[in-house]
């Protein structure tokens, strides 16, 4: 009886199996429903349903009109966006040069390319000069902290029960010893834990506003860019000597008017000795 009970389960099973060849075995309660699985049945776990901690940085050079002005129209954008300016300098215009500015922006996370685009429009044509971003995935170190402060967290409570009913002072004193090292952990972490999150919320944008003039001369690519730039080379000359002739007029005036009076001095002094001769 028993060898025809193995062979009858055997034989169910094998008929069970055969309905769908090929399919793979799933674990109850390790794969969704929905969950996809790839060729040797384990579950894969797409990207969007990932809980990932990734802290993202970058930095952005932009060419303005008027570094200034678009230092205060980026500081409004941010903020419209929800985020806020950490360090802001800004440079006077001198010698030709409009000035410049350096912003480091914090811009959260699910409006960061929105607020990219946003700056770009800030530069010349509408774009910027260069743009770099990194990101750092965090989750393991994100998964640790909060792992490590909920193992602190009981400790302390199960410190504190036994403080509670502790009797003498020598184990009143002895806890409470150990409860302030543990506390002292615990906030440590929680510390920790709010900084990892503010980096993760916030992305960090270091933004470098430059005028014309400092910004680098693009090279001509064909025959009207190099017509343009020897147009414009011509017209730096010619304002560059016009400059030069406005500094030197003043010295040049003076240098006339004391020749011209040293040539009468001489002219005078020969004439009267002629007439005495």
């Amino acid at each position: 009886m028993l060898l025809l009970a193995g062979c009858s389960a055997g034989g169910g099973a094998s008929n069970e199996s055969g309905g769908d060849a090929g399919a793979p075995v799933q674990a109850p309660g390790i794969v969704g429903e929905d969950a996809a699985v790839d060729s040797d049945g384990f579950s894969v776990e797409s990207e969007g349903e990932a809980d990932r901690a990734v802290i993202v940085t970058g930095t952005m050079t932009v060419t303005a009109e008027d570094p200034s002005d678009a230092a205060r129209e980026a500081v409004r954008i941010v903020e419209a966006a929800g985020g806020r300016v950490d360090a802001r300098s800004e440079y006077a215009p001198s010698g030709g040069d409009l000035g410049s500015a350096s912003l480091t922006l914090r811009i959260p996370a699910d409006k960061l390319q929105a607020v990219l685009d946003d700056l770009a429009a800030l530069g010349r044509d509408g774009r910027a000069d260069e743009v770099s971003t990194y990101t750092q995935d965090v989750t393991v170190l994100v998964a640790d902290l909060e792992a490590r402060i909920g193992t602190q967290r009981g400790i302390i409570e199960r410190l504190n029960a036994l403080f509670a009913n502790a009797v003498t002072i020598q184990d009143l004193i002895e806890l409470e010893t150990i409860i302030a090292q543990h506390q002292s952990e615990l906030e440590s972490l929680e510390a920790q834990q709010r900084a990892t999150d503010d980096q993760v919320a916030l992305s960090t944008l270091d933004l470098y506003l430059r005028s014309e003039a400092s910004a680098p001369v693009e090279e001509p690519l064909d025959f009207l860019g190099g017509l343009q730039t020897g147009w414009g080379a011509f017209v730096a000359f010619f304002s560059g000597l016009l400059v030069a002739l406005g500094v030197l007029l003043p010295w040049l005036v003076t240098a006339a008017l004391i020749t011209a009076a040293t040539i009468y001095l001489v002219r005078w002094r020969r004439a009267r000795a002629a007439s005495k001769a």
